[in-house]
């Protein structure tokens, strides 16, 4: 977890340096919104391969994609190779992130579970800030090619060593008659089992729905391009016919009806989509807003970006000891609820360019209490409703919708970046709005800025910081309906066992 702490906390920022060079940092939130439809979308499939073919096995296929995703990226001259190893390594990660969850609650009961998932994030509570010195080293150093070149020698050798002993105590296992051998299946009973069409209908469907919105307005006629609506049109379509599909066709349904008639799974399902929603939105440009708006520096910006993460883990790992104690989850959540809500009011006050360094400080260690109880408190109430076989299953359905939430939250803010800030930097600017300036700004934050302290540089701040608003804005209208909707949570008491429901 060490490895891949580095990793979330590295990448991440590299990904602004890289869109930058490339001229194309207005893409960055349909960046954002691709790879987290593809995080949310592989984990399903992920989970239910592990049941077919095996942990360890499983462990071995994201490895792999994560290299392959390191090499494009780190040898891309052009952003859409860039896009495409993005795509590989974020399969990669979010079949790392899934199978993870999948190993603990495969060895915790459902008491100690919430705990357990987050310890195994406490190496995130050091990472960021070490991340940080790299960052800084690697940006005014090597560069960021380097930077993601290194993760794809360090990233499999750290990960040999679980995968192996995850391969040996199997092996053991099946020797020992503990677990049944897997018969062998036809292409078809395969595809079948992981199901495919499931997985092509949801996953086509959430690309095609939303990444068009991101876009809209890098076409030359923005929404009255053709393309555009008939792309939006067939997603609906592939949406609409998932549930009769995966109702009346599909053998092992990847995302199956009846969960829906559930009252906790479908609560916690909302709830988390719109927690992830509101943080997608307020968090995809937070990084070169800092960096315009208040001149930090790299390593200062990922020391503020990450405070969110770090608080959020801590407070994890507090909410799981009390869901342990207690046994109950219901008003823990409803108090993130309350807390998330008014981190978003606060923000819209202390995410300015004139607020100081310790006031967006504050900001960002209030939401990470309400975001870490919220995450926390989501994960375990579904994984009780359900059959243990069913668990991995599950699990990365609500996990994957917190990534959709998220898809869709930077989806809505790259909206709103690519249709307002060129306004705005007009507006602020007035007479000195030259067309260089204002396609240098949108673009990238390695371009060329007016100088700090001049009228031109806080006209900038200025715009930066009006954008910015309007999707804190977006992120608190998202926030509000948790604070009510989690007062009818079913409060289930968590037993010393994996699940309340038995095979």
């Amino acid at each position: 977890m060490i490895i891949y702490e580095i990793d979330n906390s590295t990448v991440y920022i590299y990904n602004n340096y890289s869109t930058s060079d490339f001229d194309s940092l207005s893409l960055l939130a349909t960046l954002g919104t691709a790879t987290s439809i593809v995080f949310a979308v592989v984990k399903p499939p992920i989970a239910k391969l592990s049941n077919v073919i095996g942990r360890g096995q499983t462990y071995l296929m994201t490895i792999s994609f994560y290299v392959l995703g390191y090499i494009l990226m780190a040898s891309a001259s052009t952003i859409n190779t860039y896009a495409a190893g993005a795509v590989f390594y974020t399969v990669g990660q979010s079949g790392t992130n899934i199978m993870t969850d999948i190993v603990i609650s495969d060895i915790t009961t459902a008491r100690w579970r919430a705990f357990a998932i987050g310890l195994s994030f406490f190496p995130f509570l050091i990472t960021p800030w070490c991340s940080a010195f790299i960052v800084e080293s690697v940006i005014g150093g090597i560069g960021w090619r380097w930077g993601i070149g290194m993760l794809a020698i360090l990233m499999p050798f750290c990960a040999s060593f679980l995968i192996t002993t995850l391969l040996y105590y199997q092996t053991r296992a099946k020797k020992l008659g503990i677990t049944p051998r897997a018969p062998k299946i036809t292409l078809y009973e395969f595809c079948s089992q992981i199901d495919l069409g499931g997985i092509i209908l949801f996953s086509g469907g959430l690309a095609l729905l939303l990444l068009p919105m991101t876009l809209a307005s890098s076409t030359p006629s923005q929404w009255k391009t053709p393309w555009l609506d008939a792309l939006i049109a067939v997603g609906v379509v592939l949406l609409i016919a998932l549930p009769f599909y995966e109702k009346f066709m599909a053998k092992h349904p990847i995302v199956p009806v009846h969960y829906f008639k559930n009252l906790t799974i479908v609560i916690c399902l909302f709830l988390i989509t719109t927690d992830s929603l509101g943080f997608g939105c307020s968090h995809s440009y937070i990084y070169p807003w800092s960096v315009i708006t208040h001149n930090f520096e790299p390593r200062t910006a990922t020391f503020y970006i990450f405070t969110n993460g770090v608080m959020q883990c801590f407070v994890g790992i507090i909410a799981g000891l009390i869901m342990m104690y207690t046994r109950r989850y219901k008003y823990l959540a409803i108090t993130g609820a309350v807390i998330r809500l008014i981190g978003y009011g606060v923000m819209l006050r202390l995410r300015g360019a004139d607020n100081s360094t310790a006031e967006l400080f504050v900001v960002q260690l209030i939401q990470g209490i309400g975001s870490g109880i919220m995450q926390t408190t989501m994960l375990v109430p579904v994984q009780i409703s359900v059959p243990h076989a069913q668990m991995p299953q599950i699990t990365a359905l609500l996990i994957c919708m917190s990534f959709l939430g998220g898809s869709i939250g930077s989806c809505i803010a790259g909206g709103i970046y690519t249709n307002t800030l060129k306004p705005a930097l007009q507006y602020y600017l007035g007479d000195s709005a030259s067309p260089e300036l204002v396609d240098s700004i949108y673009n990238s934050i390695t371009g060329t800025l007016p100088a700090w302290g001049t009228p031109e540089r806080t006209a900038v701040n200025l715009a930066y910081s009006d954008v910015m608003r309007s999707m804190t804005y977006t992120a608190l209208g998202a926030s509000v309906p948790a604070v009510f909707i989690t007062w009818f949570m079913p409060n289930h008491e968590l037993p010393d066992k994996n699940n309340l429901v038995e095979d």
